[in-house]
């Protein structure tokens, strides 16, 4: 989800383009802030500067060392994927004759072979990115016309990406290109603009044309050029940036949570690409412990806290379905004080969205000391618990603003379920063709996410028209109890209110004495397609009934076996079991952000949170 900003203004060499840049590289900094570099054409030829860190970090090696006046520049803002955050991984790349320069947004799933390929020809690499590879591409297809390099070399590419390229010899051309990832144009006069999203260049212009899937886009200071993936120029859309300048940074909504939300598909998706070797198999991120050791694991423990410790009860439903491994889900504070049983047979999982989490890297310390191996499930290359484990497999949400976690919980549920097939692959447990399967299933989530999405606008109002409420409960069963967790949670930390989840079989054990009259009760409900989970969720719904609560029910598309039970209704798209949790607990989300909103409440910083509990 890295920011990426391309500029190109007058002739006349000026500092413009620079400026320009870091502009626009400011307002991006949320879509990445592991390292920032620009590249600035001049007279001289290329000059750029880059650095690990924040934007902050740049300006002052700018500060530093100048770059001469030029007339184009791209900047980049990087969420690191390929690669640590280092200075050397930190983009711009350039080609090997150190004329061309690239900066991208995105994954090359192929890039692997790609480099052996440019490898075996004799090109040297001083990076570990995906996207060095497609500066020595760029620069060896070059032959006088950056536009038609970029063509030939993205019909070589696979995956996401958002390209922009520059070149000294059209020092007043940048080229782009996209494919599953975002790019649009910002139009001014005598200056056109690239960007990741349109607070690039919000500040500038706010005229804007869009780019679409597998098309490549030329600007100089007075034209815009597209073509679509076979070379022929079309034209574009434009539309009229209706938002201001801080809106802009929040894609139009309101607050950062609710354009997270939003971008959950995107995530999903996201966190699913890349994850085949040319096999067809599923193979992890960082993969430093032996197969031979991993098909000898006779035990799972999933470390962490909060809402990734959802994320681990999700895992342990799958995990032990699809593998048949005894998995236990621990709190990450709990784990080291109770002297639990670990040995060198043991799997650690451990999820943390910042890979900072000192309750978690604690626990993954105690772990390796008794002999464990450890995997940790992270959303930030270089972070010490991703340094510290023995693999690594990455979601890739992009950077998480508010301090609830949305975006990040479904990243990690997915990169859990990647786990589970990848175990079951690899211990033999499933055939490839069933891991395939499953696999496309996982393909049409962020599809299913955004029909959730889509239907926003019922829960919203519900959500209102309870901003008075005191106190929730949450219902759920099997893979619905962790998301009942989850809505609960949510609600505590955005809307301050009393909220409980509760497993639905222990309702009469205990939780139904917390039921009476006008009590709001929210209630995930099974598939019908497993008709012992959802019975059984349907007689918990009428025992709520009977004593006058008002029930709010999550259920599939055509379950009206619900109807007469349930007060309010909010559906969710046909879903294997498993998975349901990536659909079921998108309205919980918009709920409890809708409400505390309508309280008139901070959604992004709720009080007394942080993003990143980093001490004990």
């Amino acid at each position: 989800m890295c920011g990426i900003v391309g500029y190109v203004g007058p002739g006349t060499p000026s500092t413009r383009p620079l400026d320009a840049a870091l502009d626009g590289l400011a307002r991006l900094e949320y879509r990445g802030y592991d390292s920032a570099g620009v590249a600035v054409v001049t007279p001289g030829g290329l000059s750029s500067a880059k650095k690990a860190g924040k934007l902050a970090n740049l300006r002052q090696v700018l500060a530093e060392h100048p770059l001469p006046e030029g007339t184009a520049s791209i900047g980049h803002t990087r969420w690191a994927t390929h690669g640590a955050p280092t200075d050397v991984n930190a983009h711009p790349h350039l080609s090997r004759d150190g004329r061309l320069a690239v900066i991208h947004n995105g994954i090359i799933e192929n890039f692997s072979t790609l480099r052996s390929e440019l490898a075996d020809a004799g090109v040297p690499f001083t990076s570990e990115t995906d996207t060095e590879v497609v500066a020595h591409l760029l620069g060896r297809a070059y032959a006088g016309d950056l536009t038609d390099a970029m063509l030939e070399v993205t019909r070589r590419l696979e995956g996401a990406y958002t390209l922009l390229a520059v070149h000294a010899d059209e020092p007043g051309v940048v080229v782009g290109a996209r494919r599953n990832s975002p790019l649009v144009v910002g139009l001014g006069d005598g200056e056109n603009f690239l960007g990741s999203d349109v607070s690039a260049f919000i500040s500038s212009t706010r005229e804007a044309m869009e780019i679409g899937q597998d098309e490549v886009v030329t600007i100089t200071a007075d034209e815009v050029r597209v073509r679509d993936a076979g070379g022929s120029e079309i034209q574009a859309p434009r539309f009229r940036v209706d938002w201001d300048a801080d809106a802009a940074v929040k894609d139009g909504f309101d607050t950062f949570m609710e354009k997270e939300i939003h971008e959950q598909p995107k995530a999903v998706a996201d966190t699913l690409l890349g994850r085949h070797d040319e096999d067809g198999n599923l193979v992890l991120d960082e993969l430093r412990v032996d197969e031979s050791v991993l098909r000898t694991v006779d035990k799972i423990i999933v470390v962490a806290c909060g809402t990734a410790a959802y994320a681990g009860h999700v895992t342990k439903y799958a995990v032990e379905h699809w593998c048949r491994i005894p998995v236990e889900v621990e709190l990450a504070h709990e784990f080291r004080y109770r002297d639990p049983v670990v040995d060198v047979r043991t799997l650690v999982v451990a999820i943390s969205q910042s890979g900072e989490t000192m309750d978690t890297l604690m626990a993954i310390r105690h772990a390796r000391e008794q002999g464990a191996k450890v995997l940790a499930i992270v959303n930030t290359h270089g972070s010490t618990i991703a340094r510290e484990s023995d693999a690594v497999l990455y979601t890739h949400a992009g950077p998480e603003v508010a301090v609830a976690s949305t975006k990040a919980f479904l990243s990690q549920i997915t990169a859990c379920y990647l786990l589970g097939l990848y175990l079951s692959q690899l211990r033999g447990y499933k055939y490839p063709d069933e891991v395939a399967g499953y696999l496309d299933e996982l393909g049409r989530l962020p599809e299913k996410i955004q029909q959730v999405l889509d239907a926003e606008g019922h829960v919203k109002d519900v959500a209102r028209a309870m901003k008075d409420t005191d106190a929730v409960l949450f219902l759920g069963r099997h893979v619905g109890y962790p998301v009942a967790l989850e809505g609960a949670l949510k609600l505590k930390e955005l809307a301050y209110i009393h909220a409980e989840g509760f497993a639905a079989g222990e309702l009469k054990h205990g939780p139904i004495a917390l039921i009476e009259p006008g009590r709001d009760v929210f209630v995930i409900v099974p598939t019908p397609r497993r008709p012992l989970l959802h019975n059984k969720v349907v007689s918990n719904i009428q025992e709520i009934r009977a004593r006058g609560a008002r029930t709010l029910v999550i259920a599939e598309e055509g379950d009206d076996s619900i109807d007469q039970w349930a007060e309010v209704i909010f559906r969710v798209p046909r879903t294997p079991t498993l998975m349901m949790p990536l659909v079921t607990v998108v309205p919980l989300q918009i709920f409890a952000c809708a409400l505390a909103a309508a309280k008139g409440l901070d959604v992004d910083q709720p009080r007394n949170l942080a993003k990143s509990v980093t001490v004990e």
